[in-house]
Formats: C-alpha cells, sequence, structure tokens
C-alpha cells in the first residue's frame, strides 16, 4: 500500500490525478444512470441504451487509465502504441458491456455480481492492455502480488457497485454505487502502476509509429468530451425519469386516494406508504403509519400467512385501529414492480357497513319490518318445533290467530300511515301482555298470531285472550279508540291439529266465528266450525271458475210507475247455478265474492252483460245494476263503465248504477270522485238499501244521487208499524223537497201500492210487477209498450 502511495505522490502530476478522478466518477455515475435506464427498457431499446452506458463507462474507464498516464512522470522518454492503445478502449467498452448486459440477465443467479465482476475484469483488461501499449526507454518490471491485489479490487469492488444499484433503486443508492465504482477504477489503476518499476536504459528505442504524448491528450480530451455528451444525455434522461416517475407517482397517488378501499404499499413487512382512505380507516395521518410493521395492523398471523401465501385471493380478517380497537376487513394482496423493486400492495375494504346489511338481512329474514315482530317465515319454523316437542313429551300448546275488526277503515279514513302507526301501537301493547317462551307474531297484514307452549288447561289460553282484550288500546291522535277492536281464534294441539296446517286452519276456523259472533271477543275451536270454513272456501274455489263454465246468469226484475204500472226498466240480478250445488243464493255468494276480490270480476261481467243486453231492446228501458264499495273505488272503474257503454252501444242516460251508503264510508273522498265522473258521462245514481246501514242525511247532500231506493223492509211493515209508515212518508217528503226520485222496494200487494199511491211515491219494484226472470220472459215488455197489470200478479201470489 505505501509503494503505490508513493507511486501517487512521487510519481504522478496531482493535478492531473485529480483529474482523472473527476473524469472517473462523471463516467461512473453517467453509466450507472444510463444502466438504470437501460432496466427499464425491452427487447432492442434495452440493448441500444446498454450499448451507450457500456460506451460511458468504456471511455471512462479508458480516459481514467490514460489521463493518469499523462499524470504518470518517469523523467524518461515516453510514447504509446497506437494499435494497443485502440484496442485497449475497445476491450474497455465490450468488456463493460458485456458485464452490464450479465448483470441484467433475470433468470440468472447473483447476476448483479457476476456482472460487476465482469466489469471489474474489464477494467484490469483496459488497464494492462494500455501498459502493454506504453512504451518509455527502459525496461519495465512488476511486482506480481500487487497486479493481483488490483485485479481483485477492480473485480471485488465492480461487483459491489452493481449489486448495489440494481438491487435498490434511490438516488442515495446511485450515488454509492456511482463511487464503488470510481473507487473499482481508481484503485485498480493506481495499485496496479504501483506494481511497475522501470528501469532505464537508453538504447531501447522509441517506435517511430507509436503516439506522442501530446496526441495522447488531444485523444484523451476528445473521450472526454464524448463523457460530457453522454453525460449531459445521461443527466437529461435523468432528469425526464424523475419528471416522469414523479408525475407517475402523483398520479399514482391520486388514483390510490381516490379509491374507496385502503391501499398499502409494502416492502416485505415493511409499510411504505398507504392512501388517504387506509388512513381515515385507522385514524392516523399517511406520515404516521408510513415505516411501521404490517404486522401491527393485521395481527393475526394465520391471516397473514393467507394473504401473502395466495396473493390475488381475499381474506377476512381484523384491522387494528389507530385506537386500537379491531374492524372487521377484507384484504387481497398483489405484487408489483415498484421502483424497479418488487413490492406488495395489500387493499382493505371496510367490512362494518356490509356485516351490519347482512345482520339487518338477517333480521328481516326473520322479523316484519314495521311492528319488529317474528315474520310467517319465524312463526311457521318456531310452530313446527313446537309441535315435534310437545309430540315427544305428549304435551298440549295453543296457537291464538288474531285479526283486527275495523283496521280497513283506519287506512281508509285516515291514510296509511296511521294504519301503520296504529299496527305498530297493538303490536307493542299486546307485546308487553305475554310473557317468555310465548312468541308473537305477525303473518302479514293486520293478521297476528301467538304460540302458547305448555299450556295444562285450556282455560289458562282464554285468560291469555281476555287479557290481550282488555290490555287493546293506543293512542293515535285523531283515531277513536274503541274503531278497531281484536278478534281471536284458539287452537290447541293435539286435539285441534296434528300438524302445522291443521293447527292454524282450526285456529282460523275459530277466529272466523269471533268476527261473525260480533267482533272483539274469542272463541275456541269447534269441529264443527272446520265444516263451515271448508264449506266457504270450496264456494270461493268455485266461484272463480263460475265466469269460465258459464254459470253465472242474470234476472231481471222490472221497476214500474205505481200509477199506471208501466215498465220504466229493470234491475238486473246476479244468478248462480252450481253444476253439484245447484242454485246458490247470492246472499250466501256475494259476502264471499267482495271479502276474496273476485267480485271485481264479477262485476265487469254483469255490467258488460247488462249494458249489451239492454242496448238490444226496442224500447228504451233503463237498466240498474248493483256496483259494490270495492268496484266503486277501484283504480279504472269510471274508464271500465264508459268503454263498455261505447262497446254496446247503449246510451249513458239508460244506465244506472246502484251502491249502498256502506259503499261510502270505505273511502268518500274517492267515492265522491267516482260518481262525479259517473254524472259527468251522463250516468244516473240511486242510492240503495236507503233507510238500513250508516244512513245519514248528509250523505244525500254531499253525494250526486238521482234516486233514492227505499228498502223493503219498510214497505212490507207500513199496515202493520206505524213507525215504518211514518218513516216511509218521511222519505217520500225529503225526496220531493231535494227533487230526488223515490222508487220502493219489495211491493208484493195491491195495499201497499194503494198505500204508495196515496203518499205520492212515482216508482216500485216488487213480486207485484214481476218477479226476477231471464230477459226472455220479458220479450213483450221491452219490445213493445207494454203495461204489467198488478192485479192478476198480486192474485197469483196469493195464491
Amino acid at each position: 500500500m505505501l509503494t503505490v502511495y508513493d507511486c501517487i505522490v512521487s510519481e504522478h502530476d496531482l493535478r492531473l490525478v485529480a483529474l482523472a478522478a473527476l473524469v472517473c466518477a462523471l463516467a461512473s455515475l453517467t453509466g450507472i444512470n444510463l444502466l438504470h435506464h437501460a432496466r427499464r427498457m425491452k427487447g432492442s431499446s434495452q440493448l441500444a441504451w446498454l450499448a451507450i452506458a457500456a460506451a460511458s463507462t468504456g471511455f471512462g474507464i479508458w480516459a481514467t487509465h490514460f489521463i493518469a498516464m499523462l499524470a504518470f512522470s518517469p523523467s524518461l522518454p515516453t510514447a504509446y502504441n497506437v494499435t494497443l492503445t485502440i484496442i485497449s478502449l475497445i476491450a474497455a467498452v465490450v468488456l463493460t458491456g458485456i458485464g452490464l448486459g450479465t448483470a441484467l440477465l433475470p433468470g440468472l443467479a447473483f447476476a448483479p455480481w457476476i456482472g460487476g465482476g465482469a466489469v471489474g475484469g474489464g477494467i484490469a483488461v483496459m488497464h494492462y492492455t494500455g501498459m502493454a501499449a506504453f512504451e518509455v526507454a527502459g525496461t519495465i518490471t512488476w511486482d506480481s502480488a500487487l497486479v493481483a491485489a488490483s485485479i481483485l479490487l477492480g473485480g471485488l469492488l465492480g461487483a459491489m457497485a452493481l449489486a448495489t444499484v440494481l438491487n435498490r433503486s434511490s438516488q442515495g443508492i446511485t450515488f454509492l454505487g456511482a463511487l464503488l465504482l470510481t473507487m473499482a477504477i481508481c484503485s485498480h489503476h493506481f495499485t496496479a502502476m504501483g506494481a511497475v518499476s522501470i528501469t532505464p536504459d537508453p538504447s531501447i528505442p522509441l517506435s517511430p509509429s507509436s503516439i506522442h504524448t501530446d496526441w495522447l491528450a488531444g485523444g484523451v480530451a476528445f473521450v472526454n468530451l464524448s463523457i460530457l455528451l453522454l453525460a449531459v444525455v445521461a443527466l437529461s434522461l435523468d432528469i425526464r425519469e424523475r419528471r416522469r416517475a414523479s408525475l407517475e407517482m402523483q398520479r399514482m397517488r391520486d388514483l390510490t386516494d381516490a379509491a374507496v378501499e385502503g391501499l398499502v404499499l409494502c416492502d416485505g413487512d415493511a409499510i411504505v406508504t398507504v392512501n388517504q382512505s387506509f388512513a381515515r380507516l385507522t385514524g392516523l395521518t399517511s406520515e404516521q403509519i408510513a415505516g411501521q410493521s404490517l404486522a401491527a395492523w393485521i395481527p393475526d398471523s394465520a391471516k397473514r400467512s393467507k394473504l401473502f401465501g395466495r396473493p390475488g385471493h381475499a381474506v377476512e380478517t381484523d384491522l387494528r385501529n389507530g385506537d386500537g380497537s379491531l374492524l372487521p376487513v377484507e384484504v387481497i394482496a398483489r405484487q408489483i414492480t415498484y421502483n424497479g423493486a418488487a413490492h406488495t400492495v395489500v387493499a382493505f375494504r371496510d367490512l362494518r357497513d356490509r356485516r351490519d346489511a347482512e345482520a339487518r338481512i338477517r333480521y328481516l329474514a326473520h322479523h316484519d319490518p314495521l311492528t319488529g315482530l317474528e315474520n310467517r317465515a319465524s312463526f311457521d319454523h318456531r310452530l313446527d318445533r313446537e309441535i315435534r316437542l310437545h309430540r315427544r313429551t305428549k304435551g298440549q300448546m295453543a296457537l291464538l290467530c288474531l285479526d283486527l275488526d275495523g283496521f280497513k277503515d283506519v287506512n281508509d279514513l285516515y291514510g296509511h300511515a296511521t294504519g301503520d302507526r296504529v299496527l305498530q301501537d297493538i303490536a307493542k301493547h299486546l307485546s308487553s301482555a305475554l310473557v317468555d317462551g310465548q312468541m308473537f307474531a305477525r303473518l302479514g297484514g293486520d293478521e297476528f298470531a301467538i304460540i302458547v307452549p305448555h299450556v295444562n288447561d285450556p282455560t289458562q289460553a282464554g285468560q291469555l285472550a281476555e287479557t290481550l282484550l282488555k290490555g287493546l288500546k293506543w293512542e293515535e291522535e285523531g283515531v277513536p279508540v274503541g274503531l278497531v277492536s281484536v278478534s281471536i281464534g284458539i287452537a290447541l294441539y293435539p286435539s285441534d291439529g296434528k300438524d302445522r296446517t291443521e293447527l292454524l286452519s282450526s285456529a282460523d276456523a275459530a277466529l272466523y266465528r269471533a268476527k261473525t259472533e260480533g267482533k272483539g271477543t274469542y272463541r275456541f275451536f269447534e269441529a264443527s266450525m272446520g265444516a263451515q270454513i271448508r264449506e266457504r272456501r270450496s264456494i270461493e274455489h268455485d266461484l272463480r271458475g263460475a265466469i269460465a263454465s258459464n254459470e253465472l246468469s242474470l234476472a231481471y226484475q222490472p221497476q214500474a210507475q205505481v200509477d199506471t204500472g208501466e215498465v220504466n226498466g229493470f234491475e238486473v240480478l246476479l244468478r248462480w247455478s252450481h253444476p253439484t250445488r245447484g242454485n246458490v243464493s247470492p246472499a250466501v255468494f256475494i259476502p264471499i265474492a267482495e271479502e276474496s276480490g273476485l267480485i271485481l270480476k264479477i262485476g265487469e261481467w254483469v255490467m258488460r252483460e247488462a249494458c249489451r243486453e239492454a242496448a238490444s231492446w226496442k224500447r228504451p228501458l233503463t237498466v240498474a245494476v248493483n256496483v259494490s264499495a270495492l268496484q266503486l273505488t277501484s283504480d279504472g272503474f269510471v274508464e271500465f263503465v264508459q268503454s263498455t257503454l261505447e262497446q254496446t252501444n247503449l246510451p249513458a242516460k239508460r244506465l244506472e248504477i246502484e251502491i249502498t251508503e256502506t259503499a261510502l264510508i270505505r273511502d268518500p273522498n274517492r267515492a265522491l270522485l267516482s260518481l262525479q265522473r259517473l254524472k259527468e258521462i251522463g250516468v244516473n245514481i240511486a242510492m240503495d238499501d236507503f233507510g238500513t246501514g250508516y244512513s245519514s242525511l248528509s250523505n244525500l247532500r254531499a253525494f250526486p244521487f238521482d234516486k233514492i231506493k227505499i228498502d223493503r223492509s219498510f214497505i212490507q211493515a207500513v199496515h202493520a208499524n206505524p213507525q215504518a209508515a211514518a218513516i216511509v212518508r218521511a222519505v217520500l217528503g225529503l225526496g220531493r223537497g231535494l227533487g230526488l226520485l223515490v222508487i220502493a222496494e219489495g211491493v208484493e200487494t195491491s195495499e201497499e201500492l194503494r198505500f204508495l199511491g196515496l203518499e205520492g211515491c212515482a216508482e216500485a219494484q216488487g213480486y207485484l210487477f214481476g218477479r226476477p226472470a231471464p230477459i226472455m220472459e220479458f220479450m213483450q215488455v221491452i219490445s213493445d209498450n207494454i203495461m204489467v197489470p198488478p192485479q192478476p200478479l198480486m192474485r197469483s201470489v196469493g195464491n
């Protein structure tokens, strides 16, 4: 080492030594930057940039050597062999290129070390080829130990330089790699120069074709200029690449910050950076998180191993928040290249909303969203489970089916929002009467059910029903407390049913009995109830196909003038001839049709048939059609009537629609709108069964009626009951005062007809004028101006 030092200090121009070191450092830095740029390229572009990097580094090695040789002052004439000097330059470039290319090979183990060693070998070949080109008037001898040391230093430091810059990428690493490459070149050169000993010998001449030192200085200057140009190119590339990388980094940061998922970039287990979503998820800043271990945030080591062991597969785990709490997250890891090195990006998705949604879905799957009670699915499951349990234990249980009486009126009169609040209040009050183990469920609409397990005596179920009825109350503003009541049907297991279907059917039958016997009460199931319910359901089932099977027909009853007996029109009455039941009374099937909603379809059929038939009559008689409350308030009813009149060519003034006052209270506003629109198209409106039900004089003032029909119960009692006669007189006077036509129903005797004539009643209807019959029996009436004589008919009725 001392020999090398003496060589540098005593035999070299230190100014030129410093210049050689500067050129070497510049060339090394340029070569390292170009190598990084070549690494990012692919294919032929990478080869081109490798060639430029090899030229820059090779020229730097060559220039460093010959500048240092110019600084060498042996005090003897010196010169340089042209051929060997050129060969040394070529060797430096070629061998450096081989080393740099080897360092970038992807499939070669320890490629940067091998490539760096090859670059060190190129330094040695260039140096000793250059020394072979050195001519001096004397003999040169070598210290083999220092020669070996120079080759070893160059190879080792060269390998360290490339291994350093290619394993990691940063500005500091780039400078460190350039420093190591500079040390490899300089240490090799000056160690090798320290191995040289020159013995002067004037007899040894210099070759005439050799390059003089001054010429060599010019060549070196040219090479230095080339190095400077390449350095400028490398610097511009480096600046551009850093700007591109900075912009790319900023775009990536903006993109990751815009992501909903939290993103974490990891180098191994160390967190490099995180996006804003992850920072918000943890409650810390990005700067506080960067540099920490991923294990600090995912404490479950097994889940971390699964995460990194299966890239691209989602793993559910817990994330430790900044305050130490754990959050449910879904994580997924992927490998990426970041700054030229392999990194892992981990995406975190907050599962709290999803877990809450899943919990909500599970809740809704078993509960009614309005009242919070168990729903039908949960009820069925619990009832089946209780039946299996009681079947094994031979125990008894009770099932209570509840239905709200008058709840539809709440919806119609006060709106569905009020109805919902009433349901919630009722559910809350009834639930408070139950004890643990009993289940209260909402089956749908205003239907509820209660499962009472382990009943020792039926009276326990009865006592619970009484408690429920007494405790029924709510505080809904504007809704009368007595408007809604509860009917309860009770069935017992196993006496009233062996499975869920039978038990529910029995409880439903008992509920139906409770509703028909006054409502607001409870009834136990009795065997006879089942037959009644089955009969009702059978009728409903058969009624659904009655139209298609041509089982329905229309009967017509005349409406005539009281004084002359002239027929003014007919009322249409519906008849059902069942293939096995025979003629089914309208009093039986009409209520079932209204409760089941079949009245809408049946009513349309009646309207079309009645209008079609009336349009074929030669006399312009009126036809009266009864319309239910469900029809009157249904969507499109007025449009249906209008289209039916147009299709059948029946004038609107010949159609009369009869409605009861009960139909008006379901939805008064909607009923009024429908009646007004019917009046606009010319249809006549009659109030049927006046004097019964919800009769109110205000209805005559509020609704656009053309006619009042006095109920038959008053007509048949006019001679036996003075109060009935007074009511008929009052109604006739009311009609005259309001300008409304009054027609009496149920007239069967001449005495009744005479009373009506004396009191000024204009029209009448009843058996005295004709029983309901198919229209074919009234052919003479509808074709000619025929009056129906009341006396013969009256005598036939008496017989």
